[in-house]
């Protein structure tokens, strides 16, 4: 189910290859999904240990939206989430206006955005200050770390779509980022305010923060809504040399 209704799911094969990790066609998992949906696996695990669970969501945020849909209190439940999405003051990745995730499902977004839950966006204003680059895609190849060794396989497909998209000889870093914040958040500077989504039109999937600078005089859209914490530097050394630091030993 997606919150977003009659829009094409995207699918980005251009990007992560049509396999999702670099045309490599690994074995299929020996797994089985579980019979339980996401939302009622968030709403239990939040009921299980109130405050103490962090979601890490890389993706859209339909399960999150249906889990606050479905149990009102999952927002005081829930411990934090951290979310990559939003393009906060720059220009998105799907096109001008939005970012990938928050595209994906913006309606989903702005409900996650304005729940009250204690939320931390991760937008690609920061992301795209941390690259891997081909020296350091390098140090991947020569190191005999088995994740290394996976992702040196998966990655050519990714920097290809940076060298034609971005001009660059590099690649952002947008999960790993995103996963170091809710690791070690001292590494990221933030601001607080309220954000909303755009969920129609042409500029569908933005993002807008509002500082709480100025008072209106009117009633807005953000008025009486919760602020959540947006990152707005990240110290980008330190990002990849723990990524490296961490596949090469692996």
């Amino acid at each position: 189910m997606r919150f977003q209704k009659g829009t094409k799911l995207r699918i980005a094969d251009f990007v992560h290859g049509a396999d999702g990790l670099g045309n490599q066609n690994f074995p299929p998992p020996k797994g089985k999904p579980i019979e339980q949906s996401a939302a009622t696996f968030l709403i239990e695990q939040a009921n299980l240990y109130p405050g103490e669970v962090t979601v890490v969501a890389l993706g859209p945020l339909t399960n999150i939206a249906l889990a606050l849909e479905q149990d009102p209190t999952f927002s005081k439940k829930i411990g934090q989430i951290v979310l990559l999405g939003g393009a906060f003051s720059v220009n998105g990745n799907v096109n001008p206006a939005a970012e990938a995730n928050i595209f994906g499902d913006p309606d989903a977004a702005d409900i996650v955005f304005t729940s009250g839950a204690d939320v931390l966006a991760i937008g690609i204003n920061v992301t795209h200050q941390v690259v891997l680059t081909d020296a350091d895609r390098d140090k991947l190849v020569q190191s005999n770390g088995r994740f290394a060794q996976y992702l040196s396989r998966i990655l050519e497909v990714y920097f290809a779509y940076h060298r034609e998209a971005y001009f660059t000889r590099g690649v952002y870093l947008h999960d790993p980022t995103t996963i170091i914040a809710a690791l070690n958040p001292s590494l990221l500077t933030f601001t607080e305010g309220v954000v909303r989504v755009q969920t129609t039109g042409i500029t569908r999937g933005l993002t807008i923060l509002y500082n709480g600078q100025k008072r209106f005089g009117e009633h807005t859209e953000w008025s009486d809504k919760p602020k959540v914490k947006v990152a707005v530097t990240v110290d980008a050394p330190s990002v990849v040399k723990l990524v490296l630091d961490r596949l090469m030993e692996s």
